[in-house]
């Protein structure tokens, strides 16, 4: 086994386990929603229910990122890249490098909020009053995890001239 089959394998790996934590927090909104349910029938109300609920989907939504990017979910510029038809490769590395930098800037941004949120001890304004950079913490690893997959998909399309993405029905079409 090389180095890049295991480097492959392993960032394939980390970016489906991010997959398996989002559907975690998908699960724990489910939780979180009948439980609500269930206290209202019975006439108690769970403080601080609704913001956990927030966390969660927050957190989905952000550790969903790399394993959608490679799963073929996000929007792409296909319609464009096939037009460019022999020149469709440098399209892509073009693209991946935009998706690449935008990409560290949002994980820079979001650590640097993370960050001044924990040491300005930022408390979430709901009835739970946690402390807001723990929640905040899942929007971080999503995105380093989103900036590391676009990096790694100019990497690869730069030495093997095809990106990670598994194609969806309509981008099987152009190939």
């Amino acid at each position: 086994m090389t180095l890049f089959s295991l480097l492959r394998k392993s960032l394939d790996a980390l970016y489906r386990w991010a997959g398996y934590l989002a559907a975690i927090f998908l699960s724990m909104i489910l939780g979180f929603v009948t439980l609500q349910m269930v206290s209202r029938w019975g006439g108690e109300i769970i403080t601080g229910a609704p913001d956990f609920t927030g966390y969660c989907m927050a957190a989905a939504s952000f550790l969903a990122l790399p394993y959608a990017l490679n799963g073929g979910s996000h929007i792409r510029v296909s319609l464009l890249l096939n037009a460019l038809g022999r020149f469709r490769k440098y399209g892509e590395i073009w693209c991946w490098a935009v998706a690449s930098y935008l990409t560290f800037l949002f994980a820079r941004f979001a650590i640097k909020l993370t960050y001044e949120s924990y040491r300005f001890n930022d408390i979430s304004q709901g009835q739970d009053a946690w402390p807001i950079w723990i929640p905040q913490m899942s929007m971080v690893l999503g995105t380093i995890l989103l900036a590391t997959c676009a990096f790694d998909n100019l990497i690869t399309i730069l030495f093997t001239g095809k990106d990670n993405v598994r194609s969806s029905g309509i981008d099987s079409h152009a190939e």
